[in-house]
């Protein structure tokens, strides 16, 4: 069968025949989806574009959750890391709301496959009324799930809440935060988890097959007056030092405002940032 003259690989442009799934020069997979950078047919597996490199953007990059009662979460890719490795839920659950961070560990391989499955599973058991305890656990079989081997074992981060009238209960495992801020002031905020980690500053606790025995901490409080509580990742609470918490507007306002100083201040990392009103109506 002669070549077609219409068609050429995408990456080397040598003739291909039609019905071929390869170039026999350069081996490229043809049928490949389109870059949106360069509008080549070259965009392989690993979300390259074989032919200009360029990164293809996902669903992932950035992305809004917002909720009928105003709770609002944001997460973002940052501006230095190829992918968003964060993940986020937020769910609510008749007169409460339910939300899940995890942050994936970057030094373990398709760390955004384990904070993906940490936050389905643990969000869905949430909602369903189980314990911190055992959609800690679910989640934790879920990402182990995703390892080969030890040497091969996504892991991520973990902090959940589930916040109504009655308080909150917030359960975490590794440096994923959660600050109270006091609606007559929410510039000072109040942390309310502890890292799990060392002093040179690497965690000691994670999700993943190679995490070994791990202890949830959990801390439920039921707060005397209306305001915020704030679940993020370390791609915003590493720029809080000094930093004041936005006083007006919705919780959708706030977040986003809080992405734009974690991104002035050079996004060095993923973000993820949920903003819950407790008491009363923001925005």
């Amino acid at each position: 069968m002669e070549p077609l003259a219409s068609r050429a690989c995408p990456v080397c442009e040598s003739p291909v025949v039609q019905g071929d799934l390869y170039c026999e020069r350069c081996g490229h997979a043809l049928g490949a989806p389109t870059c949106t950078s360069c509008g080549a047919a070259a965009v392989v597996q690993e979300g390259y574009c074989e032919r200009c490199g360029a990164r293809q953007p996902t669903g992932r990059d950035h992305a809004e959750t917002v909720l009928d009662g105003g709770a609002a979460a944001v997460t973002d890719r940052g501006l230095r890391r190829a992918r968003n490795e964060d993940a986020m839920a937020l769910l609510a659950t008749g007169d409460g709301v339910v939300t899940v961070v995890c942050d994936g560990v970057g030094s373990s391989p398709r760390a955004d496959e384990a904070s993906a499955a940490a936050v389905s599973t643990a969000g869905a058991a949430l909602a369903a009324g189980l314990s911190s305890q055992e959609a800690f656990e679910l989640a934790g079989k879920a990402v182990a799930a995703l390892a080969t081997s030890v040497h091969d074992a996504p892991a991520c981060t973990y902090v959940s809440a589930v916040a109504g009238p009655g308080g909150i209960t917030l359960s975490w495992a590794g440096d994923t935060r959660a600050y109270w801020l006091p609606g007559e002031d929410p510039g000072q905020g109040v942390l309310l988890t502890e890292d799990d980690v060392v002093p040179t500053g690497e965690i000691t606790a994670w999700l993943g097959a190679d995490s070994g025995e791990v202890s949830l901490h959990v801390r439920t409080l039921a707060p005397g007056a209306p305001g915020l509580l704030l679940v993020c990742s370390d791609g915003l609470w590493r720029y809080l030092d000094g930093y004041r918490f936005p006083q007006a507007g919705t919780p959708l306002d706030m977040a986003r405002e809080m992405l734009r100083h974690a991104l002035a201040s050079g996004g060095q990392d993923n973000v993820t940032i949920v903003l819950i009103p407790l008491g009363a109506t923001h925005g």
